[in-house]
């Protein structure tokens, strides 16, 4: 891959990594958790070649953006990017929101409407799931030892028993909150927000495309969304897993093209 034209811009008073690439219709690139605006780079490489003005984004506290000065929720993700439209003089844009993309895609779309043309979301999080039985049955271990620790007389135990909770909360925990570093806060307040409320409010044409071997954000999530957002469709990518539209680039862009083709920005 050739370098990424990164430059820094102050958004919001955070020093944010962005790079654009190609003229036309305006189309703003959203990553997911744990990832920068590099996993948005083959797309917007093909856009610009189809006509549009791609703009990629690295969310603050990932790639080469800094840190947000606090723990941030979904919405504050939105508003650092409704900020970035306003810098960037972009008065109506359309999304493509990968993952946790999806996410702040969602508010956008809800609470921006006037400036979001159509959506298109890749394996999108924000619809809460019942954890798998794994985890379930981490809960319940968790919950038992913590009975345990509240018994009278095991004062001489509490070290040995510490350790096994540390076990059981590492069981629990996902790997991008291991992972999160600084950010554990704000993944907390991200991952705790049902987004559905938000997916009925969303006024723009939305596509979304789901890999039927996702096990980060199943194929149900995305079916749900299907159902709660007024004008959207599904396609589905057979044997494709959480990086669906880069595990079938070609047709993502031919048909997102098309998408995008039909309703101007």
């Amino acid at each position: 891959m050739s370098e990424i034209p990164v430059e820094q811009q102050t958004i919001d008073g955070i020093d944010s990594g962005v790079a654009v690439i190609g003229d036309g219709q305006p189309v703003v690139l959203l990553h997911g958790w744990g990832a920068s605006l590099d996993t948005m780079w083959p797309v917007a490489k093909r856009l610009s070649d189809a006509g549009f003005a791609a703009h990629t984004l690295d969310f603050p506290g990932f790639g080469k953006s800094d840190l947000p000065p606090t723990s941030w929720t979904v919405p504050d993700f939105a508003r650092w990017v409704v900020h970035y439209l306003d810098q960037a003089n972009l008065d109506r844009v359309h999304l493509i929101g990968h993952s946790f993309g999806g996410r702040v895609s969602l508010v956008l779309g809800a609470d921006y409407p006037e400036r979001i043309g159509r959506i298109v979301l890749s394996n999108s999080a924000g619809v809460r799931l019942p954890p798998p039985l794994r985890a379930q049955v981490a809960l319940a271990g968790y919950r038992a030892v913590m009975g345990f620790l509240s018994l009278p007389g095991l004062k001489a135990l509490k070290p040995t028993v510490e350790k096994r909770v540390q076990g059981f909360r590492r069981m629990l925990a996902s790997e991008d909150y291991l992972n999160a570093g600084p950010l554990q806060e704000t993944f907390k307040l991200v991952v705790s927000q049902d987004l559905l409320p938000f997916a009925q409010r969303i006024q723009a044409p939305t596509l979304l495309f789901w890999g039927d071997q996702d096990t980060d954000t199943p194929l149900v999530a995305g079916r749900r969304l299907e159902q709660t957002i007024p004008d959207a469709s599904l396609i589905l990518f057979e044997g494709a897993g959480h990086y669906a539209y880069l595990d079938n680039l070609t047709q993502f862009i031919r048909v997102t093209v098309h998408f995008f083709n039909d309703g101007k920005a």
